[in-house]
């Protein structure tokens, strides 16, 4: 998240709760895309890992990139931290300097497209006069936990000192992986429970197709997607399937709930982060926080709060899609897309959520803490989950022919599919190729990532 939401209006009911996320509502004809990548920066000349400070660090990099874009500063105590455009997008550093681009929300796969390589193509010549490159992997190959560079943000801080106490892998998430997210509209409280159903169902068939963490500490970790894998040990509190999100009735109601359920991290006033964790939004409603007694929350405070929840589909005024892990240009384009065909068309929604419908909580769960590890070989139902992908492809494909969205050469969307489709046509993730390739070519060394794994 590049920029923390400023709106001092105060919150006093659980009505207005709902109320912020029944205003992301959009009629169909103003829905758009957004797509957010992380890329793990490394110094080329010795692969090693690119601190905030110095000539050729982070902040660097950020100033540079500030020179070639234009776009505006964020500033954290006086350090940048990120850039922004007032015509949307913006640039963020994650806890451990992973470089994020989130994208403007735009009208098609085509015009997203485009944004990335412009971005790329900008941060490239910010970053090869510093020796910088950046890593397609989902998760840094070879640097320890305790070599990796933390950025100087509030914010992490507070998240870094939380994370131990509610789980064991929360500071390897922070520090060590890398994702692309997909964020998508909606109509009504109805299409989002829709949407929320099957993109939820359906996210571990992106982890299977995305895999590409396979190595940890300089060797194979024994998965194929080990981010993933690290979110299941992260903070059962706030990470997961949402089951209730599958119960009748459930719409912004219930997951105000949870969110209600769920401990804060912060409270920002002004320029500085109050450490709150652990403690209670309702306590910051009633203005009974042990920590800030007196203050009382705001559509900030509640905005900010919503972004600490980190499930495999996020709600905020849009849906977000967090189960795969980054990859190259292809696969960040196939992302959108494939999520794209699935959910703007309703004859694709429509058999997303019939593919998905005989699924139990129990399968679903199941699914969901083997994917990590056996990817498109994931039993569900008595199929693989290579077999489903080839399904949710196909209705993705008719999805975005539906939408009949052409580039200036006249191609359809479904051009970006194509990366997917090969995948699921030989079986084997990009994670599987590079493994093959460490025990190959690479000779059992993970140093060639550093050429063959890039940006």
């Amino acid at each position: 998240m590049a920029r923390d939401i400023s709106d001092t209006t105060p919150l006093t009911t659980r009505a207005e709760l709902i109320a912020w996320f029944a205003e992301g509502e959009k009629p169909r004809e103003q829905f758009r895309i957004g797509t957010e990548h992380e890329k793990i920066p490394f110094y080329r000349a010795d692969n090693t890992p690119v601190p905030y400070g110095g000539e050729h660090g982070i902040r660097a990099l950020l100033e540079g990139l500030r020179r070639e874009t234009g776009w505006e500063p964020i500033l954290d105590l006086g350090n940048i931290i990120g850039l922004h455009a007032e015509a949307g997008g913006a640039i963020s550093i994650e806890p451990g300097g992973q470089f994020e681009l989130s994208g403007a929300a735009l009208p098609d796969v085509h015009a997203t497209v485009r944004e990335l390589d412009e971005h790329l193509a900008a941060t490239k010549r910010a970053a090869d006069p510093l020796g910088i490159g950046f890593l397609d992997l989902g998760m840094s190959p070879k640097w320890r936990r305790e070599e990796t560079p933390v950025m100087p943000k509030s914010r992490y801080r507070i998240m870094a000192g939380y994370m131990p106490k509610v789980g064991s892998l929360g500071l390897d998430m922070m520090l060590r992986t890398a994702t692309v997210q997909v964020n998508v509209d909606f109509a009504s409280e109805a299409d989002m429970v829709r949407k929320l159903r099957a993109s939820l169902a359906l996210q571990p068939v992106a982890t299977a197709l995305f895999a590409n963490s396979p190595f940890t500490d300089g060797r194979p970790n024994g998965f194929l997607s080990r981010r993933s894998e690290i979110w299941r040990d992260t903070d059962a509190d706030r990470t997961g399937m949402l089951g209730f999100a599958f119960e009748p009735g459930f719409g912004y109601e219930g997951y105000v709930d949870w969110l209600l359920d769920m401990p804060m991290y912060f409270v920002k006033r002004g320029d500085t982060y109050h450490d709150v964790s652990g403690a209670s939004f309702r306590d910051l409603m009633a203005g009974k926080l042990a920590q800030l007694p007196g203050e009382y929350a705001t559509v900030s405070d509640w905005a900010n709060h919503a972004s600490t929840a980190f499930p495999e589909v996020r709600l905020k005024r849009f849906l977000e899609m967090r189960g795969a892990d980054v990859g190259g240009p292809d696969m960040i384009a196939a992302q959108a897309a494939f999520w794209t065909g699935l959910l703007y068309d309703e004859a694709a929604l429509d058999a997303g959520l019939d593919l998905t419908k005989g699924w139990s909580a129990q399968g679903r769960e199941a699914m969901r803490a083997t994917v990590p590890r056996l990817g498109l070989a994931t039993p569900i139902c008595g199929r693989s989950l290579g077999a489903v992908a080839a399904e949710a492809l196909a209705i993705a494909r008719a999805g975005l022919q539906a939408r009949a969205r052409r580039d200036a050469s006249g191609r359809d969307e479904t051009i970006y599919l194509q990366p997917l489709e090969a995948i699921v046509a030989a079986g084997r993730s990009r994670a599987e190729d590079r493994l093959a390739a460490y025990e190959g070519a690479w000779q059992r060394s993970v140093e060639p990532a550093f050429e063959a794994c890039i940006f």
